[in-house]
């Protein structure tokens, strides 16, 4: 049975359009993956010599166990934002004889397969490799490694069970970072110190293997939980139904003013006031504006004039970047019915570039008081405001020609990568890492103002230009059309 649960979702990943149309995504995806693997196997092998020049009185062992307690939290960190739910296209065989344990078995234990639990392996097993070469014993070695292994088991399943009890909030990650804060809390401030404590477990387990049945049982112990989870939720109707919400309805008179735009801006308004993923973009809003309070008010940042390019951009941002980087990805459940009727492409994109220029005019003038931190502070969030307006709306638009991934509105709002491709990942760097580079090149030759004067000209250049831009965008996405409306006609 497991062999032919494998054998359709190899045919279902590798017939979809997103695969057929973004093989030179998917291998820009492996060399990234490939990098990652180098990078912890350099770290495996390096941490030993290292950490025994710097602290030759201590044992590199008893170093890394103490500071595992960081490296567990990262991970389940990292695992919750980036790591999906391990799922399949369940609903075909719930009407089979099939037992659900298996296919509850089979999807539990497919995530063990993750990259995420992979990906560890390249740090941990040249560590415990070097254990062995530095006279600790062969057991040693790969008692140290096995536990590691169990351990990197537990917390992809409790990143599961996590997931699935906070998906239904409206800001999903509050849960997981409340969690992180208060375990690194109780830490920091020495009420609880997790570090010590996992330390000596590990010690412990490391000088009498027959310890190592404590962190099997607790493995065995959360993959039950997950299974009861999931069986619960494994029925034809469970899958099929959906919530009920009473609509509410409004007019937006207000919108009118636009012209021929109107109806497009109504329906992104409404699309996004009355469905919970992209309600996500107003909530995030917040995060943004206050995002520059992690750097200003710290004195070691404060003649880092280049990080007020980074922040600035953020802050005014925030929205272009969390909704436009799924256009017109937003409006794939009714894609087909829009592009048959009688519109021009030109008008629906004219009115995605009038939102998000009108949210980050507004993001600038709440961020107006950060002017309290330093007067270069607001000069450089309008330079960044101006970019963001004559370039990066740009590149967000032209980058939503290349998505191909439905998207469920209905799901959890915030950080949820359903629906997201490669085209999400790649498009962060050009925004908010190129107008860093480009701000320090005339900073460090010219002068502030001239760095400043260089982000705003290259915006104004954008704007002046915006017709012949939007020309060129909107032949881009003619050209996808039936491209995108095949591949939002399937599931993801």
């Amino acid at each position: 049975m497991i062999k032919h649960f494998a054998s359709f979702e190899w045919k279902q990943f590798f017939r979809s359009s997103y695969w057929q149309k973004s093989i030179a995504l998917n291998i820009l995806l492996g060399f990234f993956a490939l990098y990652l693997m180098v990078s912890f196997l350099i770290m495996g092998i390096a941490i030993y010599p290292v950490l025994e020049d710097k602290f030759p009185d201590k044992d590199p062992l008893t170093i890394v166990n103490g500071i595992l307690f960081f490296w567990f939290l990262s991970d389940l960190m990292m695992r919750f934002f980036l790591q999906k739910l391990p799922v399949m296209n369940i609903k075909p065989f719930l009407i089979l004889p099939l037992k659900r344990r298996k296919i509850v078995n089979y999807v539990l234990q497919k995530s063990a397969l993750s990259f995420f639990n992979f990906l560890p392996l390249f740090a941990v097993i040249p560590f415990g490799i070097m254990l062995i070469i530095n006279n600790h014993g062969i057991t040693t070695g790969f008692v140290w490694i096995a536990t590691m292994l169990i351990f990197t088991l537990v917390i992809n399943y409790l990143n599961f069970i996590i997931e699935s009890k906070s998906a239904e909030t409206e800001l999903s990650f509050l849960p997981i970072i409340l969690i992180a804060s208060v375990l690194f809390a109780l830490n920091h401030f020495e009420i609880v110190s997790f570090a010590s404590l996992i330390g000596s477990t590990m010690n412990a387990i490391v000088e009498n293997p027959l310890f190592i049945i404590a962190p099997i049982v607790l493995l065995v112990a959360i993959y039950l939980v997950n299974y009861q989870i999931l069986r619960k939720k494994l029925y034809v109707d469970e899958s099929v139904k959906s919530k009920t919400e009473e609509a509410s309805t409004t007019t937006m008179e207000w919108t009118r003013k636009f012209g021929s735009i109107a109806p497009f801006l109504q329906l992104d308004l409404k699309l996004i006031t009355r469905n919970k993923r992209p309600r996500s973009s107003i909530f995030i809003l917040a995060i943004g504006l206050l995002y520059g309070l992690f750097f200003y008010p710290q004195e070691m940042y404060a003649d880092k004039e280049w990080l007020y390019v980074f922040v600035g951009t953020f802050v005014t941002g925030i929205f272009m970047i969390n909704f436009g980087q799924f256009i017109p990805a937003w409006d794939s459940g009714y894609y087909k019915l829009l592009m048959s009727q009688n519109i021009k492409y030109k008008e629906y994109l004219n009115s995605k570039y009038s939102l998000m220029i009108m949210v980050s005019i507004l993001m600038f003038v709440l961020s107006i008081p950060y002017v309290y931190f330093g007067w270069k502070i607001l000069v450089v969030h309008f330079a960044t405001l101006i970019y963001n307006l004559g370039i990066n709306v740009y590149i967000l638009l032209y980058a939503g020609s290349f998505n191909r991934k439905k998207i469920d509105l209905t799901q959890r709002a915030a950080f949820n990568y359903q629906g997201t491709g490669a085209v999400q990942w790649i498009v962060g760097f050009p925004l908010l890492f190129v107008p860093v580079l480009i701000f320090l090149l005339p900073y460090f030759t010219l002068g502030f103002e001239a760095a400043v004067a260089t982000l705003i000209i290259l915006g104004i250049i954008g704007v002046v230009f915006h017709q012949k831009i939007m020309t060129f965008i909107t032949k881009k996405y003619l050209q996808s059309k039936y491209n995108m409306i095949s591949a939002f006609d399937q599931s993801n």
